[in-house]
């Protein structure tokens, strides 16, 4: 496939966002992700101070619909940094990027990047939703907005919508647009090495798994 398991496995923000996980299924996690030899772990922000450990903690704002309040976004954001977060994923008003509001997208980011300076602002698109909804240049504008707000990436899913997940060409239209300058985190879905291959050659520069597992193993 071109890719080996320790290039993958490092890609990887090993990822717990189930509404029922509690601090035990949050310390396997991170057991798990420490052993398998990930980049972050992703949890939830009441867990954030649970997970901080060997590892850097990704976490999430305005998650899963991002309707949310800018001002609610940041707070979110900076008590998760306060609680030892070095990475933020957080969900853009889809809702304004289809009507195509992308000033409002781009405020709404610049405000959650005030807030949080000094940590990773990764931006969540909700590529799939965007691409059936409206089409690839709102996607572009979208990111466009997030890299002129100072996001550190655009994110493909929250992995919770019912449009779906990463794709290919959602990742391909994020990394034409962005890459080089932005990370393209591709998240949602992702289950098989295959996958995650097909994303990474596509452009991703890092991987949203809860399958990570099976994932790696498959390489």
């Amino acid at each position: 496939m071109g890719w080996t398991r320790e290039q993958v496995s490092a890609l990887i923000d090993h990822t717990l966002l189930k509404p029922e996980a509690g601090p035990a299924d949050v310390a396997a996690l991170v057991a798990e992700g420490h052993a398998l030899g990930v980049y972050a772990v992703c949890v939830s922000p009441s867990l954030v101070s649970t997970a901080v450990g060997p590892l850097p903690v990704a976490t999430v704002a305005g998650f899963p619909s991002g309707k949310h309040a800018s001002e609610i976004k940041a707070a979110e954001a900076r008590l998760a940094v306060r609680d030892g977060a070095a990475e933020v994923d957080m969900v853009i008003d889809v809702g304004a990027a289809l009507a195509g509001d992308t000033a409002a997208v781009q405020a709404d980011i610049a405000e959650v990047r005030a807030a949080i300076p000094d940590a990773v602002l990764k931006v969540i698109v909700e590529s799939a939703v965007l691409l059936s909804l409206a089409d690839a240049d709102t996607l572009a504008a979208v990111c466009r907005a997030a890299e002129a707000a100072g996001a550190d990436f655009v994110k493909t899913s929250t992995g919770f919508h019912p449009a779906g997940g990463a794709s290919v060409p959602a990742v391909s239209v994020m990394a034409d647009t962005v890459g080089g300058r932005l990370g393209i985190k591709a998240s949602g879905g992702i289950r098989t090495a295959a996958a995650a291959v097909a994303l990474l050659d596509a452009g991703a520069t890092r991987l949203g798994l809860s399958a990570s597992r099976d994932v790696l193993d498959g390489l």
